[in-house]
């Protein structure tokens, strides 16, 4: 009998665990890797499934199982695997890179391995990062070119072992290696990462290569001359914490919390934070921290040589650039010291973010550990997604399945569109698409727009011009599998409007074939367009205006003069981020905007603790929520997080009352919350109550990220309806 299974079935020692239940049932056969499936012909398929589905790898995942009538070749004596083949793509899963294990965390302070970096197994280690194509063999990997040595090659051919045939086995006799260097390349004595904490301990800021790209460390005493260094003033740092132990000296982990920060993908998690100034210093006017665990054999043992609980870990790039991988483009930097290793990084891969909301999970930045990974979806086609601007991602869907890219970075960035193609086109050759939709976002300007061009024309395909909400809309619909109809609010910075303007606080009716605009927030002007983004007095400034008050100081009286002719000839917006940010000026919690969010981010700590207090009702008008009044009935003798969390509640409850009559006309019990805002638990907590005043529930995001990162997962499924 042949039994073919899919799901991750790649580089999690699927073979040699079959190996293992057959031969000690005593059956016969073989099994295969096909690329995209495990083919197993065995002679008893009853017996050997029922022992096999209690001993599966720790990181296997099975989606199905076909059993085919066909016999065992004559003259099969025992059970082997046999080499892999090529086979089809079709529903196949890449092995996602996961944390080193207990058990080669010993290996490397014991035994033949001792102080080696490399260690890994068959339950652990990089996958995706090192993968070039499919099956998952070391001939496909970037450890091709360190061939085993004996006794490696002694542990790959023993069943008994846990490195039989993993496919990344190396020792310090025949894997890669780690060096340190200084600031001019000079190299630096001593065994490298014990050499590189003392560096550390003494005050270096250093760069780290590890799995998916390069980290700029140091220690938490070094946070200030990091922050003048990387030219990086207010945006928080994330922490690699030594354990468990130390992240709650820093920050107070829920238990869902916890689970993530232990789980084998080992994401950043904003964790709520104990006030103290080193936690101020890292993460400056929020109340959460990112903290995260070692991943790495290198990190484990740079922590047992540094002495200190926490490290600074942030990825090594120019801002708004993808992370650099050439050891040579690293030195630009000007570190103090660069530790180092010689093998190659195929797939860059930053680290994931995650925050919890309760027991759900949202992705802030959805990479390392958790891509590859894909979603299931009732449509069939190949069709390939450029996604949005900011947090850019790419997407790819064949076979009724859709498979996101890693996190790529800020469109704008020197480097990101091409980052985005070899992205998509590596996803793309290992899937098999030849796309006959290439989806795009409606705004003219965005950069990946020509790569959407260059690819349709390539393979002959339509491109199509997806609206930003309602690719966010979508992707929350796909996100929970069951829903093709949706009235959701979707709330972000910014998305182009069907009317060229900037939208991004809208409730829209949508399915997968198109979208009604039903109520949106009052339009401001932005000043000045993109400066407006970045100078937030001149959101208050437009405000003040449209509320007749002249009194406005924040800027001389020929600016004023300026900045009044503009009124009528900007962009206009309806973004729920910019009224955040107004907000958060106008009551004094962020004046300068230093990074992207800063002002919204901010102000959560006051929605958090805030409560409602008359005075900030507000109403709709023909679709259109009134804000911009609301600004002209705050007084300075209130408190602020009352004043914060009324005028957000409130505007909040008209737009959900407009969503809820929608749904309710077409007989739905659900609404939904989309949009990089939606990443604000607070946001959301007040939502869901009001929802339920509605009879209600809210349904918001848990497996595609909430913010542009998703746009690329919507942009697919809306195209896949056009095949």
């Amino acid at each position: 009998m042949r039994i073919v299974i899919r799901g991750t079935v790649q580089g999690v020692g699927f073979r040699p665990a079959v190996y293992r239940t057959a031969t000690s049932l005593g059956l016969r056969g073989t099994v295969c890797n096909n690329g995209s499936n495990v083919t197993i012909d065995v002679d008893d398929d009853e017996v050997f499934l029922s022992r096999f589905l209690q001993e599966l790898p720790p990181l296997a995942r099975i989606d199905s199982i076909e059993r085919q009538d066909v016999p065992l070749p004559p003259g099969i004596e025992g059970f082997s695997i046999v080499e892999s083949a090529s086979g089809t793509r079709d529903g196949f899963s890449i092995p996602t890179d996961t944390a080193i294990c207990a058990r080669c965390v010993e290996d490397i302070r014991s035994g033949r391995r001792r102080g080696y970096p490399f260690t890994t197994c068959t339950d652990c280690g990089p996958r995706f990062t090192l993968l070039r194509t499919l099956p998952y063999d070391r001939p496909g990997t970037a450890m091709d070119v360190f061939p085993r040595c004996p006794r490696c090659d002694a542990e790959y051919a023993d069943p008994l072992d846990r490195r039989f045939h993993h496919q990344t086995v190396c020792c310090p006799e025949c894997g890669p290696s780690y060096r340190l260097v200084g600031r001019n390349g000079e190299s630096i004595p001593g065994e490298p990462v014990a050499a590189f904490a003392s560096l550390l301990r003494d005050g270096a800021i250093g760069i780290a290569k590890s799995w998916g790209g390069m980290h700029i460390c140091c220690t938490l005493s070094q946070t200030a001359r990091m922050r003048e260094w990387y030219g990086r003033r207010q945006k928080p740092f994330a922490i690699m914490v030594r354990d468990l132990d130390a992240a709650r000296r820093f920050c107070d982990p829920t238990p869902q919390e916890e689970a993530q920060l232990m789980s084998p993908f080992r994401p950043i998690v904003l964790v709520g934070k104990r006030e103290s100034e080193v936690t101020e210093l890292v993460s400056p006017g929020l109340d959460n921290i990112g903290v995260f665990l070692p991943y790495t054999g290198m990190q484990h043992l740079l922590f047992d040589a540094l002495g200190e609980d926490a490290l600074i870990m942030t990825s090594a790039n120019v801002p708004g650039e993808p992370m650099i991988l050439d050891d040579s483009e690293i030195m630009t930097l000007g570190a103090d010291a660069y530790l180092l290793h010689d093998q190659e990084i195929v797939n860059r891969a930053d680290d994931s973010v995650v925050r919890m909301c309760g027991d759900d999970t949202f992705y802030i930045r959805k990479s390392r550990g958790a891509v590859p990974s894909h979603i299931d979806v009732p449509a069939t086609g190949d069709v390939v997604a450029v996604g949005a601007q900011e947090n850019l991602t790419g997407a790819v869907a064949s076979g009724g399945r859709i498979y996101p890219t890693q996190h790529i970075g800020n469109g704008e960035g020197i480097g990101v569109p091409e980052y985005l193609e070899a992205s998509v086109r590596y996803q793309m050759s290992l899937v098999g698409c030849r796309p006959q939709v290439v989806a795009e976002d409606l705004h003219p300007a965005y950069l990946n727009r020509r790569f959407a061009s260059q690819l349709a024309e390539e393979c002959g395909a339509e491109v199509i011009d997806v609206q930003h909400h309602w690719a966010h809309v979508a992707s929350l619909m796909t996100d929970h599998g069951d829903l093709e109809h949706l009235t959701a609010l979707a709330l972000d910075g910014t998305g182009h409007g069907d009317d060229r303007q900037a939208w991004g606080g809208e409730v829209l009716s949508c399915d997968f074939k198109g979208y009604r605009r039903l109520a949106h927030l009052e339009y401001i002007p932005l000043l000045g367009g993109q400066k407006a983004l970045s100078d937030i007095r001149r959101l208050r400034f437009a405000i003040d205006t449209m509320n007749g008050d002249g009194n406005n100081t924040d800027f001389s009286d020929s600016e004023a003069a300026v900045l009044s002719k503009l009124m009528d000839r900007s962009v206009r917006t309806s973004s729920f981020g910019r009224l955040l940010d107004a907000l958060s000026y106008r009551l004094g919690v962020c004046t300068v905007r230093t990074y992207d969010g800063e002002p919204a981010m901010k102000l959560e700590p006051l929605l958090a603790r805030g409560h409602l207090v008359p005075g900030f009702e507000t109403g709709t008008e023909n679709g259109v929520v009134r804000t911009a009044h609301l600004f002209s009935r705050i007084r300075e003798d209130q408190d602020r997080a009352d004043v914060a969390y009324s005028i957000v509640h409130n505007v909040l409850s008209e737009m959900v009352a407009s969503a809820a009559s929608e749904a309710q006309a077409n007989g739905e019990r659900c609404i939904g919350i989309t949009g990089g805002v939606s990443y604000n638990v607070p946001i959301i907590r007040m939502a869901e109550r009001i929802a339920a005043e509605h009879g209600l529930e809210l349904v918001h995001h848990t497996r595609v990220p909430n913010g542009d990162a998703g746009v690329s997962t919507g942009q697919v499924a809306i195209a896949l309806r056009r095949i």
